[in-house]
């Protein structure tokens, strides 16, 4: 029988390795794993490579593993913001490294590595540092970059609803890079607020089949301050 519920979190992260490249999704605070990334600080994992759009939100979820000292290297299209003070802190240091990457190139390299594709010519950041010394080709009178695909040990996802086959949807903007991450990734690790009986979810509606997720994590809704709950961002 087929049954990707994980017990915990603790559970679901364990076999990850130091220096695993992790791909956590999430778009700014929208759908960030914090609980898995949590889990993830708690495991030990080191020396790792992190793709995210971000480099973290204040101090907590990917800025907490950032001050934690386990990332060597992200790669990310938006790392400064006006609450990014532990990458700013590190990255001025050098304890960090950065690829700085188009947001498009970003998942479109993401999801090159789920497609089996083994690079792709694309026209953004031709002229710019970003192209760096990587191959150029006119196309069609037209220059492009050759990109590499990004592919991840792992990736760490927020989905709002999944089955114990690891099907999953996602609420909203949640959605963003989770779907391609998945692909992208060996072994994909998502928290959902609700499992659903096999069978109940419709087809259509799946957007992420459990044949790229291995570890399904059911977690609560987090309480607000006034009382009510948090939807899942």
């Amino acid at each position: 029988m087929i049954d990707k519920i994980a017990a915990s979190i603790a559970d679901a992260m364990s076999g990850i390795q130091d220096g695993a490249t992790v791909l956590i999704g999430g778009f700014g605070t929208a759908g960030i794993p914090n609980e898995l990334i949590d889990g993830l600080i708690a495991h030990g994992a080191k020396d790792l490579t992190v793709v995210n759009n971000n480099a973290g939100n204040g101090d907590t979820g990917l800025a907490a593993l950032l001050k934690a000292g386990r990332v060597r290297k992200i790669i990310c299209s938006f790392p400064r913001q006006a609450d990014s003070f532990v990458f700013d802190e590190l990255y001025r240091s050098g304890k960090l490294e950065l690829e700085l990457v188009p947001q498009g190139n970003l998942a479109e390299r993401i999801r090159a590595a789920g497609a089996g594709i083994g690079a792709f010519f694309c026209p953004t950041g031709f002229g710019t540092q970003l192209a760096g010394n990587r191959e150029t080709r006119e196309i069609n009178g037209k220059q492009y970059v050759l990109e590499y695909p990004i592919h991840g040990d792992v990736a760490l996802i927020k989905a709002e609803r999944g089955d114990r086959w690891g099907n999953l949807t996602y609420r909203m903007a949640a959605r963003n890079f989770g779907p391609v991450m998945a692909m992208a990734s060996k072994k994909t690790i998502a928290t959902v607020h609700e499992i659903a009986e096999l069978g109940t979810m419709d087809p259509e509606s799946i957007v992420t089949p459990g044949i790229f997720v291995h570890h399904v994590v059911k977690i609560d809704r987090v309480a607000t301050q006034a009382g009510g709950f948090k939807k899942a961002a």
